[in-house]
């Protein structure tokens, strides 16, 4: 197989099960430094004897019980709250339909192998893959009742994110929020590789701690996660080689000034610039299409010429900055919504590679699992 080549992974059937697990977690010293990934490099198989030496000057806690978590972080004014514990990878789905996880992205085979392997090694899953859904009320009720009570753990890390996290641990409590996330769908929202190597690994080992991987389950409803779009650099093409291709497809161009082009950046529209000039491009999509579908489905194919090759970029002034007159062309696009990525991928369709970017992700080290414990 094409190592560039990208692949759905497998669905998860459902029911949607959340277990307990013992969580580790880093001293808040040591969440958000730099310093602190080093913890987590090669060699991957001294990685658990590292954090073990670690819990024991201090440096990291391992809970004694097991238990389902609630963490709520605030990152640049946003504050996101999710609900962690071991998803239960162990049953496929065959069909769409009965599927409980919906990756919005494809893979790359050779990466999730990757992953599995380092995993493997490590003995952990180092954070939790990030999940959003529309919680039911009933899990709602009981996330409220505890986060109404004082939290575990609550700090400042290293990279500014305040964290409270609360331990989940009554037998009435924990069974009545499985029960009521037992009927939801999820949306991966960051961890798309991450997924894809549980998957591995579970084939690999079915039977145990395989069988599960952390993940963190955000409601959509609660504390949504921003959803922002991922830009473009287009090399070798030039803003005439898009306005013809718009032409071919029964795009509209129209050339505008820089600022009437941002303002006009919408679902449907555009926006372009080679560093000296700007237009918008709009096309008559379905609802249920993205703006990025259309640019590399529609409008890339029909170019006279290149591109030589396309990056990625969140920030729209980075992209910017790079655009340059019959070398890089910039295309600055609008962010889907939730609400349509779910609409495509339960109609069994992918987005493009870096589609979405959903912010902010919590720092790393607040809530690790190991293998060992089963």
């Amino acid at each position: 197989m094409d190592s560039s080549a990208v692949v759905t992974p497998p669905y998860v059937a459902g029911p949607l099960r959340m277990t307990p697990f013992r969580a580790l977690m880093l001293a808040p010293s040591r969440i958000g430094d730099p310093a602190s990934a080093r913890a987590f490099a090669r060699p991957y198989a001294s990685v658990a004897s590292r954090l073990s030496r670690w819990q024991a000057r201090g440096q990291m806690h391992h809970d004694s019980q097991p238990a389902l978590y609630l963490h709520e972080y605030t990152a640049g004014g946003l504050t996101v709250r999710g609900l962690v514990g071991l998803l239960d990878i162990s049953h496929r789905a065959t069909r769409i339909e009965d599927a409980v996880v919906l990756p919005h992205e494809g893979i790359h085979p050779a990466q999730a192998d990757d992953l599995a392997d380092r995993m493997a090694e490590m003995a952990l899953n180092p954070a939790p893959i990030l999940l959003v859904h529309r919680a039911a009320p009933a899990a709602r009720a009981v996330l409220d009742r505890l986060r109404s009570g004082p939290p575990d753990h609550a700090f400042t890390d290293r990279a500014d994110q305040r964290h409270r996290v609360w331990a989940l641990r009554d037998p009435a409590e924990t069974a009545a929020i499985q029960e009521a996330v037992a009927g939801t769908r999820t949306l991966i929202a960051d961890g798309h590789h991450r997924y894809a190597a549980y998957l591995r690994l579970q084939q690999r080992r079915p039977g145990g701690a395989a069988d599960h991987g952390l993940a963190m389950i955000v409601d959509h409803d609660d504390t949504p996660l921003f959803l922002g779009a991922i830009h473009r650099v287009l090399t070798g093409v030039r803003l005439e080689d898009l306005e013809r291709a718009a032409a071919l497809v029964g795009a509209r161009f129209a050339p505008a000034p820089p600022e009437q082009a941002v303002a006009a950046l919408r679902r449907n529209t555009m926006v372009a610039t080679d560093g000296a000039s700007w237009a918008t491009l709009t096309l008559d999509v379905a609802t249920d299409r993205t703006a990025v579908e259309s640019l590399h489905d529609i409008i890339v194919p029909a170019l006279p010429r290149g591109p030589r090759s396309i990056s990625h970029h969140h920030a729209a002034e980075e992209t910017l900055g790079l655009a340059s007159p019959d070398t890089d062309l910039a295309i600055l696009l609008p962010a889907p919504d939730v609400d349509q990525v779910l609409r495509i991928v339960a109609n069994g369709r992918l987005l493009p590679e870096k589609a979405t970017s959903f912010q902010p992700k919590p720092s790393l080290g607040v809530l690790i699992r190991s293998l060992r414990d089963g």
